[in-house]
């Protein structure tokens, strides 16, 4: 973090530790969930509940966290979220049955709904110009990582059974590691007056934009599990015109749950679209990629997961060079990440059709994609913040988490769906796993376009501002 301003360094790593450790509790219980299932005797439905709860709850209260945030500012927020994160953790360690850990797990995900909006606002509020760019940069890591360290410490920790107590650990180690946090987060981050509005919280759009995200979210998480019943498309369908009533009411208040008019400016509307479509190709690939080395190869799991290895490392390498590169190139990186993305994906494509998918080739490979999505990652989030004035950072912040939820969401429901049928009869795993990552680099090359269209159009505005204020606004709105 030596790109960063002495005074910032320590808030920054408070909280960038509380965005892993969710991300990691995203990812941790799938390598627990046969153990929980054993302990608990938990059919399938329940067992579902408990590694989907959490999604659940989480990607529907984004952005009712973010604005919170605004309204009380990102601190409070975030300790509140943390203590909350805490508390139902301790629950879930000790839940003695299923119903009881549902129950925790949904309250974990709320408390996490809280927590992770305030950690992009408190960048976004804190840092400007090459300090944010370097701040982003680690945030990225904190994304990407999380997901593969909770592959890989889920795995330590149930094999472990440390005293006796199976997958409990995975739950009861953010005890103590979320009242260090506490601690370093009260000490450390500032009050943060400037970010609070005295408007109330618009508690229409919160009821009816949870509905719409419920309708879109609970078939994209159950369908594939269910083999895409009537009902699950039913509710795809529905969510359509809940979205659009949304709107409506958004439009209709004083005091919206969601400012509207920057997803109206097309540098936010396409900087979203490729950050969109570059997280849905890579929460996708951790789903297929497990299935496909498991299940299709006949690897361990330990393996599959330390497969990633490779691609956090080159990712954590490529947020913090960003701030490093020419700054007249910055408004390429986006692009270029996203098309080195698309290279990473198609050489593993290449690599699982000539037999090479379980050597180092492919972690090598793997490494290509994780380079690309860390430069366009970072590169999109800190275009993103920087087309967005500092006083709707929370907005922002709520709009990219839930984003990027949905987009996941759509993604490992498709390529999991695809991926499964694909494969079946057993034996066709290779050909399945070759033309899902094929379909990603198309994918990742379509959001290097929506990437250059983003960028192009904050070039344009900036232009426009600096000969007429009005004329920009205008622009922006449309």
């Amino acid at each position: 973090m030596s790109a960063l301003p002495g005074g910032t360094r320590w808030p920054l790593a408070v909280l960038l530790s509380g965005q892993l450790m969710v991300n990691v509790d995203l990812a941790i219980v799938n390598t627990a969930a046969p153990s929980i299932q054993h302990t608990l005797r938990a059919g399938d439905g329940e067992l579902e509940l408990v590694v989907s709860g959490y999604i659940l709850a989480y990607a529907v209260l984004l952005i009712t966290g973010a604005r919170l945030g605004a309204i009380h500012g990102y601190r409070r927020l975030f300790l509140v979220g943390l203590v909350g994160f805490v508390l139902a953790s301790l629950a879930c360690g000790l839940a003695p049955g299923t119903g009881w850990l549902i129950a925790a797990r949904v309250a974990q995900g709320a408390a996490a709904a809280m927590m992770v909006p305030q950690v992009l606002s408190g960048i976004q509020l804190t840092f400007t110009g090459g300090a944010r760019t370097a701040a982003i940069g680690y945030y990225s890591l904190a994304l990407s990582g999380g997901a593969v360290l909770g592959q890989l410490l889920g795995g330590v920790l149930v094999s472990a059974d440390l005293f006796g107590t199976g997958w409990r650990p995975i739950f009861l180690i953010n005890v103590p590691l979320g009242a260090l946090l506490l601690a370093a987060a009260v000490r450390y981050l500032p009050r943060d007056d400037r970010a609070r509005h005295r408007e109330p919280l618009d508690l229409r759009g919160v009821a009816v934009l949870s509905l719409a995200l419920l309708l879109a979210v609970v078939p994209l998480v159950f369908g594939r599990e269910a083999g895409w019943p009537l009902w699950t498309w039913v509710s795809l369908v529905a969510s359509i015109p809940a979205l659009g009533w949304f709107v409506s009411t958004q439009r209709r208040t004083s005091n919206p749950l969601v400012n509207l008019s920057l997803v109206a400016r097309p540098a936010v509307r396409w900087g979203l679209i490729a950050h969109g479509a570059s997280t849905l190709t890579y929460l996708a690939l951790l789903f297929v990629l497990a299935v496909y080395l498991q299940r299709g190869l006949g690897l361990s799991p330990a393996y599959s997961g330390f497969a990633l290895v490779t691609w956090v490392a080159a990712f954590g390498v490529a947020g913090p060079l960003l701030p490093r590169l020419p700054a007249h190139l910055s408004h390429l990186m986006p692009a270029l990440g996203c098309a080195i993305l698309a290279l990473g994906y198609l050489a593993t494509s290449i690599t699982a059709a000539t037999g090479h998918a379980s050597g180092g080739i492919l972690l090598a490979v793997l490494a290509i994609g994780g380079f690309g999505l860390g430069l366009s990652s970072a590169a999109l989030i800190t275009h993103l913040t920087t087309a967005t004035p500092t006083n709707h950072a929370a907005d922002l912040s709520g709009i990219i988490s839930t984003n990027a939820q949905l987009w996941g969401a759509i993604g490992v429901a498709a390529a999991g769906t695809a991926y499964l049928g694909l494969a079946h009869p057993p034996g066709n795993g290779t050909t399945a796993f070759t033309l899902i990552t094929a379909t990603f680099s198309a994918l990742a090359l379509a959001a290097s376009g929506a990437s250059l269209l983003a960028t192009r159009a904050a070039g344009k505005h900036q232009q426009l501002e600096s000969t007429d204020p009005r004329t920009a606004a205008e622009e922006a709105a449309t």
